[in-house]
């Protein structure tokens, strides 16, 4: 066969496969754009009857799926492949995967848990499943959770439900709980009477409740006083160096010997 009978007869079949092309790309661009703008309307309908945003993105993110997988069947019907075995064969497929990863049907079900049950939110600060973080995201399968070290985190959805869930966020205030030793030579109440007003004087921490100054044991050195301010969860960390600044200034202004400082802490917000 020569180049003339070779383009001959391959240029239709060239042509031919080029239009199916065109017309499988013409037909996902608009599919895909239709699916959006049909999201887009739901989470504004959504978003217009103040529905919680969590429970927004849950059902964004099945309607994705499901509208997706609807397209792509669309377009192997609409070139002639038999849908009916396709959907037989994802039926097995279905099948198979399911008995490889039972876990995935559990983490289904729990992410529709935490949706409704609302145990946290997206955006609250929560410490569930080995993870500490701020939720961005809970979907189908896996919850997103942001670190306070910037590390984006995927936690599958029945391992957070079916473990302790703290959530910082639910109350209106939390506690810093912070440990100063001073040696037999300082008198515990004299200190705590300097430090109260400059624990109190510091920004964000609350008025009530009052923060609790207290004698928490005695060693043989001395003895470890209890520094606990309280204050909104967005404000921990910074009452919590300045409240180590104010144990350090009174050790300074009072005369007494420096003293290491010791903590005991939740994990904290960013």
């Amino acid at each position: 066969m020569d180049l003339n009978q070779l383009s001959t007869t391959l240029m239709p079949r060239i042509v031919d496969a080029s239009i199916i092309l065109f017309k499988t790309l013409a037909m996902w661009l608009v599919g895909r754009w239709l699916i959006n703008m049909g999201i887009r309307l739901i989470a504004n309908g959504l978003t217009r009857q103040k529905v919680d945003h969590t429970i927004i993105g849950y059902v964004e993110s099945t309607v994705r799926i499901v509208l997706n997988v609807i397209l792509i069947v669309g377009l192997l019907s609409f070139f002639g492949i038999e849908t009916t075995t396709f959907a037989g064969l994802l039926a097995g497929l279905g099948l198979a995967i399911g008995a490889a990863w039972g876990g995935m049907l559990s983490n289904f079900a729990a992410g529709a848990l935490l949706v409704f049950l609302k145990p946290f939110r997206v955006r609250d600060f929560i410490s569930a499943g080995g993870v500490t973080g701020t939720v961005d995201e809970i979907g189908m399968f896996v919850t997103a959770i942001n670190t306070p070290d910037n590390v984006r985190t995927y936690v599958g959805n029945n391992k957070i439900f079916s473990d302790n869930i703290m959530n910082f966020n639910a109350n209106p205030h939390r506690r810093v709980d912070i440990t100063a030793p001073v040696s037999h030579g300082v008198d515990p109440q004299v200190f705590l009477r300097q430090l109260q007003p400059k624990i109190q004087a510091i920004p964000n921490v609350l008025a009530t409740p009052a923060p609790d100054l207290k004698i928490l044991s005695y060693n043989a050195y001395g003895c470890l006083l209890a520094v606990r301010p309280y204050c909104h969860n967005d404000h921990y960390w910074q009452v919590y160096f300045d409240t180590q600044d104010a144990i350090r200034a009174t050790f300074g202004s009072g005369g007494y010997p420096l003293a290491e400082v010791k903590t005991e802490i939740a994990p904290p917000n960013e």
